[in-house]
């Protein structure tokens, strides 16, 4: 069959996107599923920044790629041997297919499967497939096992999670990156606790959906800090107590004043090292750090040695909020249905796929959270 994608050719392409346009949309052959694979129809993609490094370098990818990670769909046709997912099934990705057997997998710690990351790393689907073919039959790789960016798709079985088919799906795709890895990492990996203080360095996507996550699980006080005020206003919404303008405040000695010493975790949602250090300077005695933002792999952190010894720190990385997809995306969902969850705010527009290379400059600069290209 036959798909209109937005292709990534090259990586590193200058700014502004909206004249140098690295995304380039093109009809493509889209074979379909082969065992334990599933063709979906999707219905809505969000721009992320883990998207946006693989445009610009940062998050080196096997080109050319059909790009999008962070989607939700209907399912249009499944291959042999799929068990959990039917025809009609309304679906939401997992960016790392989860093959249930590897270590880690077996560990309970699924968002590091060793399968999957190598798939992912090979621009393939879980069973080692490429699916979308240019007419002269160039094969495309595979982003993520996703590619959210082309109206259909084939994905492993191992990628979808079953969802509630009540749920808008320009909605349902944010619990795919945003709202899975900033409550993930709140509820799996800190493991917050009701009291406990937060402070949460960059609101964008992640780090807002983290503010939710603080408050839904009931720690105070919760501080926001982020570049831009229109953003710690949304924070509030989000449920942010206190709020910190980097450009103008100590941010440091803020969230210290804020919390009394210190706030018992922190996490930091930008992906720079710089950031990463100051969520760790502003953190307590005894407080954990939680890293979710993605470094430019080149870039080095720098802390005193002797603290993590002497103060009985820790540093924790979280990928894809330490999810088990299965068990936390429904989660996630009934608590956004039940108004724990303010996931509306994330969503600042949603797009066309013509609009995609404007929309990726407006996530460079700041201008939006997120927003979802609905097809």
């Amino acid at each position: 069959m036959k798909t209109l994608a937005a292709v990534l050719e090259e990586m590193g392409q200058p700014a502004p996107y909206a004249e140098s346009k690295p995304l380039l949309l093109e009809e493509l052959e889209l074979d379909g599923p082969g065992d334990g694979e599933v063709l979906v129809e999707i219905r809505a993609a969000g721009l992320c920044h883990s998207d946006l490094s693989v445009i610009n370098g940062s998050r080196p990818r096997v080109m050319p790629m059909v790009l999008g990670h962070e989607a939700s769909g209907i399912v249009r046709e499944i291959g042999k041997g799929v068990q959990d997912i039917a025809v009609d099934d309304h679906v939401v990705f997992s960016y790392v297919p989860i093959c249930g057997r590897c270590l880690c997998c077996q560990s309970g710690r699924a968002s590091l499967c060793e399968r999957g990351a190598i798939a992912n790393t090979a621009g393939s689907l879980l069973s080692g497939s490429r699916h979308f073919r240019r007419p002269n039959g160039q094969a495309m790789h595979h982003h993520l096992g996703v590619s959210g960016f082309s109206q259909f798709t084939v994905a492993s079985e191992a990628s979808l999670v079953k969802i509630d088919a009540t749920l808008p799906l320009d909605k349902a795709a944010l619990f795919g990156c945003a709202v899975m890895t900033g409550v993930g990492a709140v509820v799996n990996t800190a493991q917050v606790q009701a009291g406990q203080s937060v402070a949460v360095f960059g609101m964008g996507g992640v780090g807002l959906s983290a503010v939710m996550g603080a408050r839904a699980v009931g720690a105070y006080p919760i501080v926001a800090v982020d570049l831009l005020d229109d953003k710690l206003a949304l924070a509030k919404q989000a449920g942010a107590t206190h709020v910190v303008n980097a450009s103008r405040d100590d941010v440091v000695d803020a969230v210290k004043n804020a919390t009394m010493g210190g706030a018992s975790v922190t996490f930091e949602a930008v992906g720079h090292e710089k950031v990463l250090a100051q969520a760790y300077a502003a953190a307590a005695r005894g407080g954990k750090t939680v890293c979710m933002g993605l470094p430019d792999p080149s870039r080095m952190l720098s802390i005193p040695a002797v603290s993590i010894v002497a103060e009985e720190r820790t540093i924790m990385g979280s990928y894809m909020g330490s999810a088990v997809p299965r068990r936390d995306v429904p989660r996630f969902i009934a608590m956004y249905q039940s108004g724990l969850l303010p996931v509306d705010l994330l969503q600042t527009s949603t797009i066309s796929l013509e609009q995609i290379n404007l929309g990726f400059d407006q996530l460079a600069t700041g201008q939006v959270v997120r927003q979802t290209v609905v097809l």
